[in-house]
């Protein structure tokens, strides 16, 4: 009967190599505190808003300016362009919310330490089988999210910008889907590469 094997032992400088992930955790820490000021920025938003429908003249002049429309004249009461473009601004934020998360909990379970969530009620789905790969591709996807938001955003508020704004803001969101198109193309590939090998 064979005796298992003993896990062989790091020499320090391995060791020391690898504890340098832990240089990530500010970084992470750092993030969570960026998402905490936009969970801030979004309840001012929305504040101004429910304040500009009750008629809070400063309210609803704080809204129209951040909702980037330009006039000599603000209204005075909320059309259905600002309640739009204020509601698109408050999805942004919380995509950008969400993206935060991904790279967050994915990043740090990936490059960091294990989270060791099992069994745990609340734990998200996509974390069972995330990885690098997996990481890259739902970053790309969320990142396309944000951009069509701002896109659809700038062609409701297209009045206020220039041809040159709007082929530019279009031309990047584009930019955007090819390039998760390749990453997700060239995750496939590799998997597919990966499978093969085994074979």
């Amino acid at each position: 009967m064979s005796t298992p094997r003993q896990p062989l032992k790091a020499g320090i400088l391995p060791s020391f190599i690898f504890a340098s992930r832990w240089l990530q955790l500010p970084l992470y820490v750092g993030l969570i505190l960026a998402q905490a000021v936009y969970v801030f920025h979004f309840w001012v938003e929305l504040v101004h808003l429910i304040e500009a429908a009750f008629g809070n003249q400063d309210a609803l002049k704080l809204i129209y300016q951040a909702s980037g429309q330009k006039a000599d004249v603000v209204p005075t009461h909320l059309t259905e362009t600002t309640i739009m473009l204020v509601v698109l601004g408050l999805i942004d934020v919380v995509m950008i919310s969400n993206l935060l998360i991904m790279v967050i909990i994915g990043g740090y379970e990936t490059f960091v330490s294990r989270l060791n969530l099992e069994g745990h009620p609340d734990q998200p789905e996509w974390l069972d089988h995330v990885n690098a790969s997996v990481l890259k591709v739902k970053l790309a996807t969320a990142i396309i999210g944000i951009s069509s938001i701002h896109l659809l955003k700038t062609f409701i508020n297209a009045e206020n910008y220039s041809d040159k704004v709007l082929i530019s803001q279009t031309v990047i969101h584009v930019a955007f889907l090819f390039s998760a198109m390749a990453i997700a193309m060239t995750d496939k590939l590799l998997h597919q590469a990966a499978h093969t090998g085994d074979h």
